[in-house]
Parts: C-alpha cells; structure tokens; sequence
C-alpha cells in the first residue's frame, strides 16, 4: 500500500473524509507526518488544525468521532482518503457533512450486509444462522429464496405495507446467501441490468 510523502516535519497534505457506509464526502482537513501516524494507529481521525496549530481529533469535544475503516493515498502520495465511521453529525454547523449534504444512502449498506454474509459463511452453523444456511448447501438455500419469493407474492395481495416489505427485506437477505453460495456479487446482477439498458438505449 502506498504511504504518504510529507517531506519536511511542517508539510500538510489535504485529506478527504468520505462515509465508509455511504460513500458521501463528509469534509476536507489537513495532516502533518504525526497526525497521520496517530490516526493511522489509533484508528480515531485527526487532523493538524491551522488554526490551533496543533494536532486536533475530529470529536475531541463534541464526541462525534470520526472512526477509520479504511485510508487511501493517491497515485502522487500527497492526497489521503480517508473511508469513515461518522459518530454523530461531521459539521460544526450541526450538519451531517461540510457541504450540507444529507448523509444517507441505503444502497451501500448492500455491501456491507454482503461482506458481513461472507464473514458468516466459515462460521460455526450453531451459533449464525447464516452460517447454517451454507451449511446446508445450495440447494437448501435455493429453496429457501423460493419460500420467501412465494410468502412476498403473498403479502403484495394484501395491503399491510409492513409485512410486504419484512417478506421483501427476508427475500433480498436470502437472494444475497445464494449469490455468495455461488460466489458471486450483488454488483455482478447490476452490471448484467446495466449492460441490459445500454443495448436498449442504443
């Protein structure tokens, strides 16, 4: 993994903090050598702030801590990225990003719940049951994406709009166990939509 140049002891690189979980860009600061190492090693974002001339953790007093999950550096090693965990609102205007965006975005969650399937997928069957699920093997889950598919069609007759969507939420969950049971991704099925649209508008 590359590693950030600071060439003198007073060099500041400019640091992108984006949401791990939605992919929206919370705010931009700035990192001398021992803030860089402080945040890469305790896992808490922290800046040097220009202002304060000092180093400054992102939540030091209002406790909305910025947790790292992932740090990237660019192709020149003079800009980080910076994926996070926000703990609460980014801004101190008491907006959720700098660029008052709004921070949600349930898609990316996709991703998460697939990473958190694979995790389960070696697990002991007794104590997850997602790792029962692979347990069972392939066709116990195409069963079971069957099942769900059937109780949705059965709910989407009627008009409780919780239970439709609880069907809907345990269909897609499942859909996600085959895809990885195949080891595929549920980015691999948008690419085929994708790829579908783009013949249609041509």
């Amino acid at each position: 993994m590359n590693t950030p140049i600071f060439k003198t002891a007073e060099t500041l690189l400019p640091v992108i903090v984006q949401d791990f979980y939605t992919q929206k860009v919370l705010m931009l600061g700035y990192m001398n050598e021992e803030a860089y190492q402080k945040t890469h090693t305790e896992g808490i974002v922290t800046f040097f702030s220009r202002s304060k001339q000092r180093l400054w953790t992102k939540g030091e007093t209002s406790g909305n801590f910025l947790k790292v999950k992932e740090i990237r550096i660019d192709c020149d090693q003079d800009t980080i990225l910076i994926k996070a965990e926000p703990q609460g609102v980014v801004c101190h205007t008491g907006a959720d990003t700098c660029f008052d965006e709004q921070n949600k975005s349930n898609l990316h969650f996709l991703e998460y719940l697939q990473n958190i399937i694979r995790e389960r997928k070696n697990q002991i069957p007794e104590t997850s049951y997602t790792a029962s699920l692979f347990a069972k093997g392939i066709n116990k889950i195409a069963q079971k994406v069957g099942e769900e598919a059937v109780e949705l069609i059965i709910e989407a007759k009627d008009t409780n709009q919780d239970l439709f969507l609880g069907e809907a939420a345990d269909l897609l969950f499942h859909f996600l166990v085959l895809l990885e049971a195949k080891n595929l991704s549920f980015s691999q099925v948008i690419e085929v939509l994708e790829k579908r649209h783009l013949k249609k508008t041509q």
